[in-house]
């Protein structure tokens, strides 16, 4: 079974395929376009998923074979950093070690990414609206009747389309300022 989701919180991650476990749906899979591969299984799995920075093979290795010494089996390997998924069949040691530093280290990358591309989307924002506002059709304030109506309905969608920047401005603004609450909450433990 392949399904399809998008997860910025980690957390709330876990918690989905988690559930999709108790279902008897087992991870086997997960592309970076957010498509996860499930397996039918009788046994009762649990999923942690940890974050780590950039790791040398090396040190990859020793991670993965720590871990691996414990029982879990690494469903994703993202040598080059990022979220790494870990499933075991479930018994009475089901935390991972790192959870909440790496917990921390995620949510500060993610508050960075956000901080950058708002910023990104401003800048291209400003530059598509300094010049002209959202409704580029000469004189459309000034028609009357039916030919008002179709040119307003007209350029509506294209008025959409040059809003998206702002949009994902305020999306990037949000992202960032969840990231940054959950990043002071695990702080202050």
């Amino acid at each position: 079974m392949k399904m399809f989701n998008m997860f910025f919180d980690i957390e709330k991650e876990e918690q989905w395929l988690n559930k999709q476990l108790q279902k008897g749906y087992r991870c086997t899979n997960i592309s970076g376009l957010g498509i996860y591969t499930f397996k039918k299984t009788d046994n009762r799995y649990v999923m942690r998923l940890d974050y780590q920075d950039y790791l040398p093979k090396k040190k990859f290795k020793e991670y993965k074979a720590i871990y691996e010494d414990f029982g879990w089996t690494h469903v994703v390997r993202y040598r080059l950093g990022g979220k790494q998924y870990w499933q075991k069949v479930k018994d009475d040691q089901n935390e991972i070690f790192s959870d909440r530093q790496s917990k921390g280290n995620y949510y500060k990358r993610l508050m960075v990414y956000s901080f950058w591309l708002g910023m990104l989307c401003l800048f291209f924002s400003y530059s598509i609206y300094k010049d002209s506002g959202l409704y580029l059709t000469e004189g459309l304030w000034s028609m009357k009747g039916s030919l008002f109506w179709k040119a307003l309905l007209f350029e509506t969608p294209f008025v959409l389309l040059r809003s998206l920047p702002m949009l994902m401005v305020v999306f990037f603004g949000s992202s960032f300022y969840r990231a940054y609450r959950k990043y002071s909450i695990l702080k202050e433990k």
